[in-house]
C-alpha cells in the first residue's frame, strides 16, 4: 500500500478522479455524455443505458423517459430450449422496467437444414405465439418477435414459408406482422452459402409505424437493413424507432453490422434498435451477435457483450426531434433530381 502523505494528497485526489469526468469535459459529444454516465452504473456482464426510471439531467425536465430492452439470444432447433432462454431474458427486462422488449430474428428456432425449418414452422394461431402473447400479457410489456418461421394461409399449397415480425401489446394482442420483403440469398465464396428463397416466400408489403410506448415503430428484419429505401420510406411515415432484428453470419456481421445501423440511423434520424443472435446455432452455423442501441445521432448508446443477454436505452424522442430540426434532411430532399421513395400503402 501507498503512503501519500499530505504533499501527495492533491495527487492522489487527481488519479482517484474518475477518468469518465476528463471524458466527458474533451471528448465526448453531448448525446454520449448521458449514456456514459448510465453504462457505469450497471453491472460488467454486460453494456446498459439505463436502470427503470432514470432521469436525465441533462435536459433539465427531469422526465422520466421509456426504457426499451434488447435481446440476444442463440437459437438451436430445440424449440422447448429456445422458449425457455427467451422467456428468461424478457422477464428480466419488465423486471428492470422496459416497455417494450425486442427478440431477434429466428427467436423461435434455426434450423440445421431446410426439412428440418420446415418441419418446426408455426401458423400464427399456433402454440408458440399463444405462449408469448400470454407472456406479454404476464409482464405488461410489449414484444417485438424479430423473425417467426410461420406457416402462412398458403402453406397446404406451397410448403413454404414466411419470415414474420410480429408485434404485441401488453394485452398480448397482435397489432402488426411483417413478412420479409428481401430474402437473403449470398454467395460469398467459400465462406457463407445462403439461399432464403429456396423455402421462404417474400413478403408483399411494408407496415406502416405502430405507436408504442417507446415511440412510432417501423418493423424489419435482418437483410432489410442492407436497403435504405426501406428505411426512408418507414421514415417518411413517421417511424421513430426502426428495428432490424438479425442473425447475421460472423463473416458479414464483422464487416457491416454496425456500419450499416448506424447508417440507418443518421440517413432517418431514428433510434435504430437490433436484436441479434450470437454464438453457435448448429454444427454448421454461428451467429456473429452485438445486438445494439443506436441513436439519431449514430452514437451506439448501448450493445451486449459475448453470449446471450440483455442491453438497454431509455429513448428521448425530444432529442430525436431536436436533431432533426438541427439538420433537417428531409425538408432538403431534391425529388425533382432523383425520385421520391414510394410512401407506404
Amino acid at each position: 500500500m501507498y503512503a501519500w502523505g499530505e504533499e501527495g494528497e492533491g495527487l492522489r485526489r487527481a488519479v482517484q478522479k474518475p477518468l469518465q469526468t476528463y471524458l466527458e469535459s474533451f471528448f465526448l459529444p453531448r448525446p454520449w455524455k448521458q449514456y456514459w454516465q448510465i453504462k457505469s452504473q450497471t453491472p460488467a456482464h454486460r453494456l446498459s443505458a439505463a436502470p427503470c426510471g432514470f432521469r436525465v439531467m441533462s435536459t433539465g425536465t427531469g422526465t422520466l423517459k421509456p426504457l426499451i430492452a434488447v435481446c440476444q439470444v442463440t437459437s438451436i432447433p430445440n424449440k422447448d430450449h429456445n422458449q425457455e432462454c427467451c422467456s428468461r431474458l424478457i422477464r428480466e427486462a419488465a423486471q428492470r422496467g422496459a416497455c417494450v422488449v425486442f427478440l431477434p430474428e429466428a427467436f423461435d428456432f434455426i434450423g440445421s437444414n431446410t426439412e428440418e425449418t420446415l418441419s418446426l414452422a408455426e401458423p400464427l394461431e399456433g402454440d408458440l405465439i399463444r405462449y408469448y402473447a400470454s407472456l406479454a400479457r404476464e409482464c405488461g410489456v410489449w414484444l417485438s418477435l424479430g423473425g417467426f418461421h410461420e406457416r402462412g394461409s398458403d402453406w397446404e399449397s406451397t410448403h413454404r414459408i414466411y419470415n414474420c415480425h410480429l408485434l404485441l401489446d401488453t394485452k398480448g394482442t397482435l397489432v402488426a406482422a411483417y413478412r420479409k420483403t428481401h430474402l437473403c440469398d449470398v454467395e460469398l465464396e467459400g465462406r457463407v452459402s445462403m439461399k432464403e428463397s429456396a423455402f421462404t416466400n417474400p413478403g408483399l408489403e411494408i407496415v406502416s409505424p405502430i405507436s408504442t410506448p417507446a415511440g412510432k415503430v417501423g418493423l424489419a428484419i435482418c437483410y432489410d437493413l442492407r436497403f435504405p429505401e426501406m428505411s426512408l420510406a418507414l421514415a417518411q411515415k413517421g417511424a421513430e424507432i426502426l428495428t432490424y432484428p438479425s442473425a447475421f453470419t460472423v463473416t458479414t456481421g464483422s464487416a457491416h453490422w454496425e456500419v450499416l445501423l448506424r447508417a440507418r440511423a443518421i440517413e432517418t434520424q431514428c433510434y435504430v434498435v437490433a436484436a441479434a443472435q450470437t454464438g453457435k446455432n448448429h454444427e454448421r452455423r454461428t451467429s456473429y451477435g452485438h445486438a445494439m442501441i443506436v441513436d439519431p445521432w449514430g452514437s451506439v448508446i448501448a450493445q451486449c457483450q459475448e453470449g446471450p443477454g440483455l442491453c438497454y436505452a431509455e429513448i428521448d424522442l425530444a432529442y430525436l426531434h431536436h436533431i432533426r430540426q438541427e439538420i433537417p434532411v428531409f425538408q432538403h430532399r431534391r425529388p425533382d433530381l432523383y425520385g421520391r421513395v414510394a410512401p407506404l400503402s
